[in-house]
């Protein structure tokens, strides 16, 4: 069932549990805002979710509304048997303890395949509520090394999405901003206040919807390369490229690559990295 905040705070004092900050736990305590949630992630019967961070399951219960097969993941070993007892009596809910950051994602979803009958090449949705300290490596290693994972729906602190979303020229735009471009489209679907969450944060998050492109907009640049490339861009932001980059990129490079050497990291788009790329590793292109 999906918990308003005086259930969530009794289902916690009757098991002696609380919040733990050293895992950022802040659980959404909002039947209409777990539901939104559900809404905005576009899953439905049929689909397979794999949901981060599933705390006491208000959540949990929302996505398994739709239909579709939910596996909860959790890492708190002291609310994991309160999970499963909240999701007992739904069975499209399966509850997995599990750390996500540690997790091998490819044997962990094949196993997923197997029990449920589906293809090895089979995709998933993601749907995580996550704490600002896992929020970016967990989303740039998911989409680095898990493609089966098709879409994310995370939410997040407010100024974490806007990183993961920002357009060049914005100060939010940074070396996530253009691994997340290369890998797929991203975009703030929806506003969360602190009002609905337990413990009440002290900030607003942000719901960022991540869907893989259906084909690289840079397939022919080996992804290494860039990314190598826009972190030391980008390590030197406030400097123009011709010193963030130097001893790495020429000027005649910077000529040939129709990029002009006196911009910073912050006002290039993934095509003008990827043309830089192409001309400086041309033997890594794939």
């Amino acid at each position: 069932m999906t918990l308003s905040r005086p259930q969530a705070a009794a289902l916690l004092a009757d098991n002696g549990l609380a919040p733990q900050r050293s895992l950022g736990q802040n659980f959404v305590v909002d039947p209409n805002t777990v539901r939104k949630i559900a809404r905005i992630a576009d899953v439905r019967s049929g689909d397979i979710v794999l949901e981060i961070g599933a705390g006491l399951g208000s959540l949990t219960a929302a996505l398994a509304e739709t239909g579709a097969q939910v596996i909860a993941v959790e890492v708190d070993r002291g609310i994991v048997p309160v999970l499963r007892e909240q999701m007992a009596n739904i069975p499209n809910v399966e509850v997995v303890e599990a750390d996500a950051m540690t997790l091998n994602w490819h044997e962990f979803l094949a196993d997923i395949n197997t029990r449920h009958n589906r293809s090895a090449d089979a995709t998933f949705h993601l749907v995580a509520n996550l704490p600002y300290n896992i929020a970016t490596p967990l989303v740039a290693d998911l989409l680095d090394g898990v493609p089966a994972i098709h879409s994310m729906l995370v939410m997040v602190q407010s100024e974490v999405g806007e990183r993961l979303c920002a357009a060049p020229g914005t100060e939010a735009y940074g070396a996530l901003s253009v691994k997340i471009a290369y890998w797929a489209n991203a975009q703030i679907a929806g506003s969360v206040p602190p009002t609905v969450f337990l413990p009440r944060p002290k900030v607003d998050s942000a719901l960022v919807k991540i869907v893989r492109h259906a084909s690289l907009p840079l397939g022919d640049v080996a992804p290494e390369a860039l990314f190598q490339l826009v972190r030391t861009g980008f390590a030197k932001r406030r400097k123009m490229l011709r010193s963030a980059l130097a001893g790495v990129v020429t000027a005649e490079q910077f000529v040939e690559a129709d990029v002009e050497a006196t911009l910073r990291a912050e006002q290039l788009d993934l095509a003008a990295w990827g043309r830089l790329v192409r001309v400086i590793v041309p033997d890594l292109h794939r």
